[in-house]
């Protein structure tokens, strides 16, 4: 079997064993060592590290101090955990509508849906590749909206040169199957200094120093070990990038002009740092998206479908007031949910992997 995702941390064992010889296995150096490294990443003056790319997002939308009933507009299409977020800190969720182009959150749709209510903007870079912040920010900036960037799969992505997590709040997120993991963790990138110094004091209790408390808070913090897995990763990081993009592109080469078989883009000014490589099965297809999953599982080529709905059509959502959204309003990620499939791109494919993807998937459609 070709895996979907491979994770691979050989690399931590001596920043493991440092933090362990030390000591200090809580949030110590070796956390600020990381911080340091990521907010170079991406293009930044801060970088917090918390303990989940969730926590980034709750974190985030809580050091704008939104009253009950403020409103956060976001894409549908996305993992569950943008939506929780923002529920988790208090506030409304209004969803625009995406774009098949890169599958992210269409800006017409955003300045459609924006509202008397409406407080702040939180663009999801879907699949490793940014939302069309060109078009966002202006709406932003005209509606007095703050921005919040979900870049949890996006770390290292670019438009016009400008990094994701730079625009705003950038949330990212350190889950094992990520371009860069500690296992579990976030960080939340930044060049506004004073909300930086808030968070670093939201992530600790709220306690500035030891026993000084200066708000009602939580434990958010990223302990050294954690750490300690990222710190290679992030200093490797071009080289993940560069074979992930060599993967993509041997992929759309293999796979191109496929009937029913609808492959990725990379929109122009945006560097894509493929996170996943996801297609779509469209009606062309001689057999739908869930059949061709299997068939490609049962000839040993991993895939995985994110997501199969739009976040919040969930029985748990669908009476909560705090959710203005149906179906109807997002026909395009309702289809999209139906069609996406994500293939193997991670780093750790050989060449003949990468010709046995095609080549099966080719035998599959037929082709």
């Amino acid at each position: 079997m070709i895996p979907i995702t491979v994770v691979d941390v050989a690399d931590a064992e001596p920043y493991v064993l440092e933090v362990l010889r030390s000591g200090v296995i809580a949030q110590g150096p070796m956390v600020k060592r990381f911080e340091d490294a990521f907010a170079k990443v991406a293009g930044v003056e801060h970088a917090v590290a918390v303990n989940s790319g969730t926590t980034a997002l709750v974190a985030s939308i809580e050091v704008l101090d939104l009253q009950p009933g403020d409103e956060v507009i976001t894409s549908p299409f996305t993992f569950v955990a943008t939506l929780n977020a923002i529920l988790e800190a208090g506030a409304s969720v209004r969803f625009a509508d995406i774009r098949t182009e890169d599958f992210n959150i269409d800006p017409d749709a955003v300045s459609a849906a924006v509202g008397p209510r409406t407080k702040v903007l939180m663009p999801v870079h879907l699949y490793g590749q940014m939302a069309d912040m060109t078009k966002l920010m202006p709406l932003a900036t005209q509606h007095g909206l703050a921005v919040v960037e979900d870049s949890a799969q996006a770390v290292g992505a670019t438009l016009d040169g400008k990094p994701a997590g730079s625009y705003g709040l950038g949330c990212f997120s350190l889950y094992a199957t990520k371009n860069i993991t500690t296992a579990e963790g976030g960080v939340i990138t930044t060049n506004d200094a004073a909300l930086a110094d808030r968070l670093r004091v939201l992530r600790n209790q709220g306690m500035r120093a030891r026993y000084q408390y200066e708000m009602a808070s939580h434990n958010y913090r990223l302990t050294d070990l954690h750490a300690a897995v990222g710190i290679p990763q992030l200093e490797k990081l071009p080289q993940i990038t560069e074979a992930r993009q060599r993967n993509a592109e041997a992929l759309s080469k293999g796979l191109a002009s496929l009937p029913g078989l609808e492959l990725p883009a990379v929109l122009p000014g945006r560097t894509h740092v493929w996170h996943q490589y996801t297609v779509r099965i469209t009606e062309d297809a001689p057999m739908s998206r869930d059949e061709f999953s299997a068939k490609l599982l049962e000839k040993g080529v991993g895939n995985g479908v994110y997501y199969p709905k739009v976040a919040f059509d969930y029985d748990c959502y669908r009476d909560n007031p705090k959710i203005t959204a149906s179906l109807a309003d997002v026909p395009v990620a309702a289809k999209v949910a139906q069609e996406v499939l994500s293939l193997p791109v991670h780093p750790k494919l050989t060449e003949s992997d990468v010709d046995t993807i095609v080549e099966t998937i080719r035998e599959v459609l037929g082709a």
